[in-house]
């Protein structure tokens, strides 16, 4: 009954504020969404504050650790979430009409997801927009766009830069895994403890790459490994745990094809022993540019229902 009186209620004015709610529920916090829509935290909160005062009503349970809807929240979230895509669906149809993607677009990403999913992509991308000329660039460091004159990149991280404008495409799972030779040779850790004592394998760019713990599966236990290989490279690290190697923690992206194929097992009973986001960044000036809107469209339409675990 309330939903069919809202639309009365709420003018269009109220759009963003509603926009900003669904993004909070979305990412399950005031913060998180604040990173996502690159605005301050205060802004996320007055602007859901605004809307629970146009409803005469809390949206939302707020403690220190956790959030939840409240029933009002969840009455009217699923029509706040389709007002908010909707409104990006015109947005992006208006860009596309008033201006046709062409010159060049520099595009930073990964470099063994750049080669399995961005290459394709960027063909396709082309191929559609045959104004348009893609520069990309495949880097495993973390980049500064700004700086180094990228208009967009894809990232695997956790995003700290609030100058950024981010979208979440898909969550990219971590997973443990071994050979299934390596397995019968030196048994499988029913433990994280127990990697201590296996051969395991260490990406370099990771910031603790010998020092490994995996809180979603046992959040009180740090160790310290070694191993045959250390390396900068996540289709090195590959080929080495498929060769019967050790132990390696890999993507889902890289280590997907060879777990369908039986040439790795995921240890733990499949369990993601890590989540991130996979993302979409570009600087706020951007925001409007033709080039960048058809990139993300693409991104969305290719990355978005994650074709590794297809």
């Amino acid at each position: 009954m309330f939903v069919s009186n809202m639309e009365t209620k709420l003018s269009l004015e109220l759009l963003p504020a509603m926009a900003v709610f669904a993004r909070v529920v979305e990412e399950q916090g005031f913060s998180a969404a604040a990173r996502s829509l690159g605005v301050s935290r205060s802004a996320v909160s007055k602007q859901v504050a605004r809307l629970e005062d146009a409803l005469g009503g809390r949206l939302l349970h707020r403690t220190t650790r956790s959030l939840s809807l409240t029933g009002l929240g969840e009455e009217i979230y699923p029509r706040c979430a389709r007002l908010a895509e909707e409104a990006l669906g015109v947005e992006t149809t208006a860009s596309e009409r008033s201006a046709t993607p062409r010159g060049v677009l520099r595009v930073s990403g990964p470099v063994n997801f750049g080669n399995r999913y961005l290459a394709p992509l960027v063909a396709d991308l082309v191929t559609r927009h045959p104004e348009l000329r893609v520069e990309l660039s495949l880097d495993d460091r973390l980049i500064s766009l700004v700086e180094e004159g990228f208009d967009v990149a894809v990232r695997i991280a956790r995003m700290e830069d609030s100058s950024l404008v981010v979208r979440k495409l898909q969550e990219v799972h971590q997973l443990l895994c071994a050979a299934p030779a390596y397995l019968e040779r030196e048994g499988e850790p029913a433990r994280i403890a127990d990697l201590e004592q296996h051969a395991c394998l260490t990406y370099a760019y990771h910031p603790t790459a010998r020092t490994w713990s995996f809180p979603a599966i046992d959040p009180k236990t740090t160790v310290r490994v070694q191993g045959p290989l250390h390396s900068n490279s996540g289709d090195a690290l590959r080929e080495a745990a498929v060769a019967g190697l050790g132990i390696v923690a890999l993507p889902d992206f890289i280590a997907g094809e060879d777990l369908k194929a039986g040439r790795l097992v995921a240890l733990f009973g499949g369990r993601p022993v890590a989540k991130t986001n996979l993302q979409v960044v570009y600087p706020h000036r951007a925001n409007l540019s033709p080039n960048v809107r058809a990139f993300h469209a693409a991104a969305l339409e290719a990355l978005s229902g994650a074709p590794w675990r297809g």
